[in-house]
């Protein structure tokens, strides 16, 4: 029978295991709550004294020679990090007192501490103060109330004395809906714990899994060579401007990867791709949309292939880090002419400059976020009057106005070189553009890294519509699920946006 072929029975299996897989993610998720952790280990403990109470002594030279108090010193290096699944809030400590966390270091004395933070969280040294909680006692150091994303840390560097190396250190306090456990690394000379029956019963099937893969791979005919799922022919990839970059680098590396197929872009906004494919009808065709598609289109079968992030951006000239989705909308709606009747959290107006709203085209996909994730209606039924110039104002009677234009790079660029502009954008668009900046909303920076716990409004579906639903040995289904599931993840990442088939955001892409 031409259907029980190799490649068919893996497929079925494949698809039993992912079906009993989600039953137990979606398990998982009811049943078993999710918790905050912060985990702590001692990653060195060791003398730097004389070590005269253990018998040894130590070569000593300046400092440690010469104070006397050094004779018996230690220095403990104590790690701590928030290893959970969820971001750790000032308010989640439960302690009623100015601090978070205590440290006793049994037997020993406390005489320094230095807070050490990688690079990009130096911001979290500002919590580390007298005022919040950093102080010492005797063996009791307590910490401060620090917030931590998921799998931030920071070292604690604690010189001591008296005492011995390797006595108790314990980190007590604790975290509403949440744990403080030890995380215990494997010592240099310790021997590795052996596999449990559990993970060789895994590693045996995976085994299993991949030699049965290979053996389809290498023996499947043409199929030599390419990667499940590839098929040849055309496909033109239309539609979003935001999403072009991403569809660009997604052709050329399907491409490269499954040879035999030809992926064209020409991208000219989401509304007017999936106009083009519902007249066209086209089995051939993916239009891709920052949004749900328009309603009278009924022909159209929608493929959820991605969360994307949008961001607010400003000219360097306005000096504001965020602003909430009321004060966009307001200045959107012409209400707010010049910076300067603009706040920021301690009251200081913005500078002396007249507002410039920089938009997309009406039918944008971008701009049909903007309008229903922020504005909450539509732009051009705001007071606002509509010019082709960005940089001056064509009816000098009119108070405000705003400049449309067809690409996302455009906006990004006129935004740049215009002082007192504000526009919208998808947020890798605006990566390492000099001139302007991003701005957070309602508090919450746009990014991607921990779009599965943040309110951030300013963030939208990406849709790829094909014309009915597509054949599975077509190019266009292929190419989508290489999009969603397979070798173009990476992709999709590397350029700012989430895979509706990871983990992060399958919940996001089921329910938005």
């Amino acid at each position: 029978m031409e259907w029980f072929s190799g490649e068919n029975v893996f497929a079925v299996f494949s698809t039993l295991l992912g079906v009993l897989t989600s039953v137990g993610v979606v398990w998982y998720e009811r049943r078993v709550p999710r918790r905050k952790r912060i985990g702590y280990r001692v990653q060195m403990d060791t003398a730097i004294g004389s070590a005269v109470r253990s018998g040894h002594t130590n070569v000593r030279l300046g400092l440690f020679d010469d104070d006397p108090d050094m004779a018996d010193a230690t220095l403990v290096l104590l790690r701590l990090e928030n290893d959970g699944s969820q971001t750790i809030a000032v308010e989640d400590y439960t302690s009623p007192d100015v601090h978070g966390l205590s440290v006793t270091f049994t037997g020993r004395t406390i005489k320094g501490v230095a807070v050490t933070l990688p690079t990009a969280d130096r911001h979290l040294m500002s919590h580390f103060n007298h005022v919040r909680g950093l102080r010492s006692a005797g063996s009791v150091l307590t910490v401060p109330k620090v917030p931590l994303n998921r799998g931030q840390h920071y070292k604690l560097l604690v010189l001591l004395t008296g005492g011995e190396v390797g006595e108790e250190v314990a980190v007590s306090g604790g975290l509403s809906e949440g744990d403080l456990v030890v995380n215990r690394a494997i010592a240099p000379d310790q021997v590795p714990p052996r596999f449990s029956r559990q993970a060789r019963l895994i590693t045996i099937l995976l085994t299993v899994c991949v030699v049965t893969l290979a053996s389809i791979i290498v023996l499947g005919g043409d199929r030599r060579g390419r990667p499940m799922g590839c098929e040849k022919g055309t496909l033109t990839l239309t539609g979003s401007t935001a999403f072009e970059p991403t569809a660009r680098k997604l052709a050329a590396k399907y491409e490269e990867d499954c040879p035999g197929s030809d992926i064209s872009v020409d991208a000219d906004g989401s509304a007017a791709g999936v106009r083009e494919l519902s007249t066209s009808a086209s089995k051939s065709v993916v239009a891709l949309s920052d949004g749900p598609k328009p309603d009278g289109f009924a022909d159209l079968v929608e493929h959820r292939v991605a969360v994307s992030v949008f961001t607010m951006v400003v000219n360097d000239d306005v000096p504001f880090d965020g602003l909430s989705t009321a004060e966009v909308k307001r200045i959107y709606e012409g209400k707010v002419r010049n910076w300067n009747e603009v706040r920021d959290a301690d009251g200081t107006p913005g500078p002396d400059l007249p507002v410039k709203l920089i938009s997309r085209t009406d039918g944008s996909g971008t701009r049909g976020i903007f309008e229903r994730k922020i504005l909450s209606g539509d732009e051009n039924e705001q007071d606002v009057h509509t010019v082709e110039d960005c940089r001056r104002k064509a009816d000098p009677a009119r108070p405000t106005f705003r400049c449309e234009l067809d690409k996302t790079d455009q906006v990004v660029n006129t935004v740049k070189d215009v002082p007192g502009a504000i526009g919208y954008s998808e947020l890798r668009s605006s990566t390492g553009v000099d001139g302007l900046h991003r701005l957070a909303l309602d508090e919450q920076p746009p990014s991607v890294d921990d779009i599965e716990t943040s309110d951030y409004p300013f963030r939208e579906i990406e849709y790829g519509y094909t014309y009915d639903r597509p054949a599975t040995d077509s190019l266009a289904s292929s190419f989508l699920n290489y999009l969603i599931r397979t070798g173009g993840q990476d992709v999709v990442w590397e350029e700012g946006h989430l895979p509706c088939g990871t983990p992060e955001a399958l919940k996001i892409c089921a329910e938005e």
